[in-house]
């Protein structure tokens, strides 16, 4: 199952600072964060849930009959949600890996082993979450969004991410996205390091920037049109590439000139490729591209309600993205087992399972994602050494 590119069918389910989850400090108030970013996190995680609510599980069927066009609308269209992060992914992993867009990685496998120890901790428990999850929902109804009762190689499978290469029936709803946000971190740091090594110390600035423009062009001419590719980075490319040049762009230090070249590498194939072929999914990417271009750098305090709120919610939304499909698993076999199938009992139950989502991920946010981070970056201070060399070259027209 994909929630971005095609319907879903049986289930299928940054580091922290590209999936949904936050990239700050973990701790509220201690340190400025990206106030668009965490807003945009926060409406897309819960976009994602009420999608998989509408499209999953007996509640949203029976309750349809209240609100036909608002569960049709989150059934199908919400999934691209997905796009917001993708792009923020790759925004945020152009600051993270090359701030000024030019290559020099020391050691990929470096930059890589940092990744996945941000990845996958909790991406694992979530996913054994999901297992026992489905065991007892299995126990209370019969329905397509249960799987099989997961296996040993399957278990593996997830462990390193590849779940959907190697063909398992991913476990949960966003499974197959964090494979994809890893795969597309890899294809970037790949990039970065061969750019540092055709270099060869010489002042190419505008190596990376166009071989980011190259492969968003690729992706969205060839692999995007094919959704056999779903599976693989070169498939979203587009969306994450353009995440990439929306950071190095949006570089106040640059000349308009240079400014304005960025621009033009990222938008032009995307404009053609939509001429092409329209896509929706993909004009929602260029659209938050474009936002991110001119606000993504927007910094901001917690101060006010309302701001502490989305700052919490972006936060807590990779937690969010991880357990919402097992919580809403649980709660969906609870009210057929337990509720009559009457609409407006089934309407409250939607909205049980959303409220369940969000305080679930708060507490796997608190007492698992933080503290599995600790351990993990405490176990792994050697390899987490700087990847990073080369003088600052600036873009100049």
């Amino acid at each position: 199952m994909k929630l971005a590119d095609k319907p879903a069918g049986a289930p299928a389910s940054r580091g922290n600072d590209a999936l949904p989850g936050a990239g700050g400090t973990g701790k509220p108030g201690a340190a400025p964060e990206f106030a668009l970013i965490n807003l945009l996190k926060a409406v897309a995680a819960q976009l994602i849930v009420l999608h998989h609510l509408a499209f999953y599980g007996p509640m949203a069927d029976h309750a349809r009959p209240l609100l036909p066009e608002v569960m049709d609308w989150l059934g199908d269209t919400a999934r691209i949600a997905v796009q917001v992060f993708l792009v923020i992914g790759g925004f945020l992993a152009a600051k993270s890996l090359s701030p000024d867009g030019q290559g020099g990685l020391v050691d990929p496998r470096a930059a890589l082993w940092r990744r996945y120890v941000k990845l996958a901790p909790p991406f694992l428990a979530a996913t054994l979450l999901a297992a026992v999850a489905t065991a007892w929902a299995a126990a209370w109804m019969v329905h397509d969004s249960i799987s099989a009762p997961a296996t040993f190689a399957q278990l593996c499978a997830h462990a390193v991410l590849l779940h959907g290469v190697l063909e398992y029936e991913s476990l949960s709803a966003g499974a197959w996205y964090v494979a994809i946000d890893f795969q597309l971190y890899a294809a970037l740091v790949l990039m970065l390091w061969l750019a540092g090594r055709v270099a060869d110390r010489r002042p190419l600035p505008w190596l990376v920037p166009c071989a980011v423009a190259a492969g968003i062009a690729v992706s969205l001419f060839y692999f995007n049109l094919d959704a056999g590719w779903d599976d693989w980075a070169p498939y979203f490319f587009g969306s994450y590439g353009l995440g990439a040049m929306a950071w190095w762009a949006g570089d106040r230090r640059r000349s308009g000139r240079a400014v304005a070249l960025l621009v033009a590498l990222a938008v032009l194939p995307v404009l053609a490729a939509l001429v092409l072929e329209f896509r929706g999914r993909i004009a929602l990417a260029l659209a938050v591209a474009c936002v991110l271009f001119l606000f993504g750098r927007v910094r901001t305090l917690p101060s006010g309600l309302a701001t502490s709120a989305v700052s919490g919610l972006g936060r807590i939304s990779y937690a969010i993205f991880l357990v919402h499909f097992p919580v809403c698993l649980v709660v969906n076999a609870a009210f057929t087992r337990f509720v009559p199938a009457e609409p407006l009992w089934q309407l409250a139950g939607v909205l049980c399972a959303w409220a369940a989502s969000l305080a679930v991920g708060a507490m796997f946010y608190r007492w698992v994602e933080v503290p599995l981070g600790r351990m993990v970056r405490a176990a792994t201070t050697r390899i987490a050494a700087p990847v990073w060399t080369g003088e600052k070259v600036t873009l100049r027209s």
